[in-house]
């Protein structure tokens, strides 16, 4: 590479890192001085706008530069030749002007550009440590507990927050049509539908950002934070099967062979990226299984980065969503994988994971904020932006209350109305939501779309999560307490001796198969497996399993056995507190809808002591 070019290309990365490390200290800076009033997203998304404004001004004197360029080189105007020409290749959109035909006397004149970021790199480079992060940390024992619940505002929540969107801005879209502010026919039902699959993503990053700084509930905790996770996925594919819709559709006309397409698109794209996010997560436990990587922590923690960047990769290569194969790979690896990793190999796995969740939140919203003031083709369109605004809170509310009122109807851990006032407040939005929007920009609907977005990812980053805190100060909700020790670390789990309420298909599927085959814990698969599959049982178990597992337990840190003996003291206060009237309900189990307490069983001298269970990162077997 020349010289000037190399140094044209080291431009950008210079300022993003001199963006990146400006945010660590000013972050520094306000948890020294104890200030909460910005969180690390809000501070990047500031000097993102910093960056633009500089680089908006320099800009304006290029700007002038090249008119005066122009005048001294002006030819006669061509007819047949467009004046503004846009070409939008994949996700990239060039704007060409047309300046006149070189003549002689006038040598090749140089353009004068801007320096910019390419999207893609972001997406394929710190989105999938974003997305792992988040499912790998988790809180395994309490998401498993309001599984049924994290499930329903996940998966219909998020089609309700759709439809809400999409129908409310339609109709400030035919407001504006009214008012002439917009042709009939500019905006389709399916573009605000696809707008409202856009905004249904909450990010994960500002809830967890949001959640870790203020120790809140846990049940809430878990509810926001496992919402967040999964209902990403859901908007990614409904985002996909929408904009399928519209290539094959007719409009304003209802096309049913289209609608059942993109069904069957959405139904598989899911399911496909699911089951290669596993298929992933199957490969690193069994390569951490049999293969001596624990005795070098270092090439532990690279092979399950690598496969687990490799998932998102490949479905991505495949066409499916690389976003749901990596978070379902982040679930499946903190469930299995980390029960074979040494505890070095685990910390540096956790630390390496969580350094770019770092780096990655930081360039995503200081990029957002450095878009916001350099695309010269934004389309501000006033109502259409506040339909939007609006409509986030009406789609909110129509989620979270509910749908609140049905799982009550079912949960013995009842959802209380100060939960849900906060849950409709926190739906921030973020980089999932600027990614998909930016992925198209070739018309002026979609340039609308990416516009609006910004707004609205700035306005929650900003506004709402500043103000969560004294919301939730306002709704008396527990604010600084340890959610679970460590809400980044591994939970810590003490199970009573109760009856076994995880009977049935996923305690089968997860501990008499999967945990043998992937692990070294479980029972052993001859005694799972039935006769003939006796040569693939011998094959995949484990020789030491119990060795093994005397190991795992006897090579936990000293901090871990300090806080289980926390949470057996805890467990035994709570055991003894609990009332009997929750003994039906136990026996019955909760559907994964919310656990109720342990009840109040004696425990009889002959009785074994409590089982301690550590999940997540570090982890023993069940």
């Amino acid at each position: 590479m020349s010289g000037p070019a190399q140094s044209s290309a080291c431009v950008p990365l210079l300022a993003a890192v001199v963006v990146a490390l400006a945010t660590v200290l000013t972050v520094h800076a306000l948890k020294l001085f104890k200030r909460r009033l910005v969180k690390e997203t809000g501070v990047a998304v500031l000097y993102g706008l910093l960056l633009g404004l500089i680089v908006r001004f320099s800009w304006s004197g290029q700007g002038e530069h090249k008119r005066n360029i122009i005048n001294e080189c002006t030819c006669p105007p061509v007819n047949s030749t467009p004046h503004i020409l846009i070409v939008n290749i994949t996700s990239h959109g060039h704007c060409y002007r047309h300046v006149g035909k070189i003549s002689q006397r006038c040598s090749p004149l140089s353009v004068p550009h801007t320096e910019t970021f390419d999207p893609e790199v972001l997406f394929n480079l710190f989105l999938p440590p974003i997305i792992f992060h988040g499912a790998y940390t988790l809180n395994q024992r309490r998401f498993i507990e309001n599984l049924g619940s994290v499930l329903m505002f996940a998966f219909l929540g998020t089609m309700i927050s759709c439809v809400c969107i999409g129908a409310c801005v339609y109709g400030f879209t035919r407001l504006m049509v009214v008012l002439g502010q917009a042709a009939d026919g500019e905006f389709f039902l399916t573009d605000c539908l696809l707008f409202g699959a856009i905004m249904s993503a909450t990010d994960p990053v500002s809830v967890l950002g949001l959640l870790s700084e203020l120790h809140m509930d846990s049940d809430l905790y878990t509810l926001l934070f496992g919402e967040s996770v999964l209902n990403d996925a859901v908007a990614i594919v409904l985002t996909l099967a929408i904009a399928t819709y519209s290539q094959m559709g007719a409009g304003l006309i209802f096309n049913p062979g289209a609608f059942f397409h993109s069904l069957l698109f959405f139904t598989g794209v899911l399911i496909g990226s699911f089951l290669l996010g596993f298929l992933f997560t199957v490969i690193a436990a069994l390569l951490t299984k049999f293969t001596n990587l624990r005795g070098s922590p270092l090439l532990e923690a690279s092979a399950v980065f690598l496969l687990s960047w490799s998932s998102f990769l490949s479905a991505e290569a495949c066409g499916l969503s690389g976003i749901v194969a990596v978070l379902f790979c982040g679930l499946s690896q903190a469930r299995y994988t980390a029960l074979n990793l040494s505890p070095e190999g685990t910390a540096r796995t956790k630390q390496l994971f969580e350094v770019l969740y770092f780096l990655g939140e930081i360039f995503f919203f200081s990029y957002m904020g450095y878009i916001l003031l350099t695309f010269p083709h934004h389309v501000f369109k006033g109502l259409f932006i506040s339909g939007a605004f609006l409509s986030i809170f009406i789609s909110r509310a129509c989620n979270i209350y509910p749908l609140s009122f049905l799982l009550n109807l079912g949960r013995t851990n009842k959802i209380p109305p100060r939960f849900q006032h906060f849950m409709m407040f926190a739906g921030l939005r973020g980089a999932v939501a600027f990614s998909l929007a930016v992925k198209d920009i070739s018309t002026e609907v979609r340039r609308t779309v990416l516009t609006t977005t910004l707004l609205l990812v700035i306005f929650t980053i900003w506004v709402l999560g500043t103000a969560a805190e004294p919301v939730l100060r306002r709704l008396d909700i527990r604010v600084g307490e340890d959610v679970n020790e460590n809400p980044q670390g591994p939970s810590f789990e003490v199970a009573a001796e109760r009856p076994d309420t995880t009977e049935g298909l996923w305690h089968c599927l997860d501990y008499k198969y999967l945990k043998p085959l992937l692990t070294h814990c479980g029972p052993p698969l001859t005694d799972s497996l039935p006769q003939w599959c006796s040569l693939f049982a011998r094959i995949f178990s484990s020789p030491h399993m119990r060795e093994d597992e005397e190991q795992l337990c006897e090579s936990e840190p000293t901090d871990a056995e300090s806080k289980l003996e926390k949470t057996e003291q805890r467990a035994e206060s709570s055991i003894s507190d609990s009332g009997s009237e929750h003994q039906e309900d136990l026996l019955e189990g909760d559907l994964g809808l919310g656990t109720a307490s342990a009840p109040n069983t004696p425990r009889s001298p002959l009785q074994p002591p409590l089982i301690h269970e550590v999940q997540g990162p570090i982890s023993q077997c069940d």
